[in-house]
C-alpha cells in the first residue's frame, strides 16, 4: 500500500516535471492525444492515440454520460401504464451495468492518457540526444515481432474484461442494492442501500441470514474437507494396491475404474439417486427380503443425505487420483526404498517416510485446487438432492445439504433475490480465497522447492 501511493506520488510529479521542461508538442499531447507523435512523423502511432480519444469522448456525450449522470441513484423515472400504453422509465439494471462500463473506460482512458504523455516525452528526449525516431513501417512491425506477445494478448485480455471482471464487478455492485423480486427492472426501479444486505447477512434475529449462512457455511467446508482428502487418500491407496508386484490383472482393475470417468458425470449422479429413492431398487429389494420394515430416508434425513452424498462423491473421485496417482508413483526414485529397505525400514514406514512426502510435495498445489473446487461443486450436491431436505428453520429455502454455492443457484434462480445472491457470492470468494491463501503457503512445494530435486 506504502509503495503504490509512493509509485503514484512519483509519477504525478513526474506528469507536472514532463510539462515544465516539455516542448511544445509534448504539452500540446496533455490535450490532444497523439499530437506529438503526429508532428514527429509517427503518423500510425498518433492516429492511434488519437483515434481512441475522439472514441471515447463520442461514447460519453452520445452513451456513456447520460448513463453515468444517474450512477449515483440507479434511475428515478418509474415506468408507468398511461391509456394502455406502456411508458418506459429508467432502467436500473442498465443504468447499473452502463454506468459501471463508463467508470471503467475512464479509468482506462485515463491509463491511456498517461501512456501517450510518456510515448511523446520518450521520443522528445530520443531526438535531443541525436537519435532517429522509428518508423511507421518499423513501428508495425513490431507489433509482429518485440511486441507480439502484446498483439497476441491483446483480444483475450479484452475477452477476461467482458466476461469475468465486468460480471465480478457487478455482482459486487448488486451486493450494495436492494435488488430483488419487488425490485425488477424495467418495472420497478431498484437503487443503493449500503452495507443493509450484510447487516441482514449477519443477523441472528428471527429475520436474519446468519444462522442459515453458518450452517451452510460450516456443511461447505466439511464437505469439502471429506470430498478432497477421502479421495485423495483413497485412490492413492488403490493406485499403491494396483500398482503392486505380484497383482494381476492390472490393466482390468485400471480400466474398471476408469469407466466411472467415461460415463457423463450427471447420468451416475441422477441413476444412484434414483437407485437410493424410497421407491428406489435398494430400498425395494431391502423391504422385499424383509430386512427392512419401512423404507430408508437415504435423502430425505439430513445426516444420512449428508453421508450418502459424500460416500458416491468417493465413487465418482477415486479413479481421477487413482490415475494421477499412478503416474507420479512411477516417477519416485526406486533408490530410495532400495536404501530404505536396506536400513530395515518396513512397508508403513517407507510409505510414511517416503511414499506419502513425495505425493504431497508433488501434490500439494493440485489438493489445493482440488479443495476450493469441492467448495463449488455444483454438480454433485443439486443433482443428487437439490439441497434437499428442506428445513422451515432455514432462509431463503435453503435445504439441509445445501452449498453456499447451490444455496447462491436458488436465491438467484428460482427466488430472484439478486441482492443477497451477490452477498453469498462474495462471501464464497472471500471463504474460499482466505483459505487458499493460508493454505498455499503452507504447502511443501512452495516453502521448499527444491526439497525433491
Amino acid at each position: 500500500m506504502l509503495k503504490g501511493l509512493k509509485a503514484l506520488g512519483a509519477d504525478i510529479k513526474d506528469l507536472f516535471v514532463t510539462f515544465r521542461e516539455g516542448d511544445a508538442k509534448t504539452r500540446l499531447s496533455y490535450l490532444v492525444f497523439g499530437f506529438g507523435q503526429l508532428l514527429r512523423g509517427e503518423t500510425v502511432k498518433g492516429l492511434a492515440f488519437l483515434a481512441l480519444e475522439i472514441l471515447f469522448i463520442v461514447y460519453m456525450v452520445f452513451f456513456g454520460g447520460n448513463y453515468l449522470s444517474k450512477f449515483t441513484t440507479l434511475g428515478t423515472v418509474e415506468t408507468t401504464k398511461q391509456r394502455r400504453v406502456t411508458v418506459y422509465g429508467d432502467n436500473s439494471f442498465l443504468i447499473l451495468l452502463f454506468g459501471l462500463l463508463t467508470i471503467i473506460l475512464i479509468a482506462a482512458f485515463l491509463l491511456v492518457w498517461r501512456m501517450n504523455i510518456r510515448e511523446n516525452r520518450k521520443e522528445e528526449l530520443l531526438l535531443k540526444s541525436g537519435k532517429a525516431l522509428p518508423t511507421n513501417r518499423k513501428f508495425l512491425g513490431s507489433l509482429l515481432d518485440e511486441n507480439f506477445d502484446k498483439t497476441l494478448l491483446a483480444v483475450p485480455c479484452l475477452g477476461i474484461f467482458v466476461f469475468t471482471v465486468l460480471p465480478i464487478l457487478f455482482m459486487i455492485c448488486v451486493a450494495f442494492t436492494n435488488y430483488d423480486k419487488s425490485h425488477q427492472a424495467p418495472t420497478k426501479l431498484f437503487t443503493w442501500v449500503g452495507l443493509a444486505n450484510f447487516r441482514e447477512l449477519f443477523n441472528f434475529g428471527s429475520s436474519g441470514f446468519a444462522d442459515t449462512f453458518v450452517k451452510v457455511l460450516l456443511w461447505t467446508l466439511i464437505w469439502a474437507l471429506f470430498a478432497t482428502f477421502l479421495d485423495y487418500f483413497l485412490g492413492l491407496g488403490v493406485a499403491i494396491l494396483i500398482n503392486k508386484q505380484g497383482i494381476r490383472f492390472k490393466k482390468l482393475w485400471r480400466t474398471i475404474l476408469v469407466l466411472t470417468i467415461a460415463v457423463p458425470q450427471f447420468v451416475s449422479l441422477l441413476y444412484v439417486y434414483k437407485m437410493f429413492a424410497n421407491d428406489g431398487l435398494v430400498n425395494g429389494y431391502l423391504l422385499k427380503w424383509g430386512w427392512i420394515t419401512s423404507p430408508i430416508p437415504f435423502w430425505t434425513n439430513p445426516m444420512l443425505a449428508k453421508i450418502m452424498i459424500i460416500v458416491v462423491n468417493i465413487w465418482i473421485g477415486i479413479p481421477y487420483m487413482m490415475l494421477i496417482a499412478t503416474g507420479l508413483l512411477m516417477n519416485i526414485p526406486a533408490e530410495l526404498y532400495e536404501s530404505a529397505r536396506i536400513d530395515g525400514a518396513n512397508s508403513g514406514q517407507m510409505f510414511r517416510s517416503i511414499t506419502l512426502p513425495y505425493m504431497l510435495f508433488v501434490t500439494g498445489p493440485f489438493l489445493l485446487t482440488q479443495y476450493t473446487g469441492n467448495l463449488n461443486n455444483f454438480n454433485v450436491i443439486y443433482l443428487l438432492t437439490k439441497g434437499q431436505p428442506q428445513s422451515m428453520k432455514m432462509a431463503e429455502n435453503a435445504g439441509q445439504t445445501d452449498l453456499l454455492v447451490t444455496w447462491l443457484y436458488k436465491m438467484t434462480v428460482n427466488d430472484t433475490n439478486y441482492k443477497m445472491a451477490a452477498v453469498i457470492g462474495i462471501m464464497v470468494f472471500i471463504v474460499t480465497a482466505v483459505i487458499s491463501l493460508i493454505v498455499y503457503n503452507m504447502l511443501p512445494s512452495v516453502k521448499d522447492e527444491g526439497g525433491f530435486q
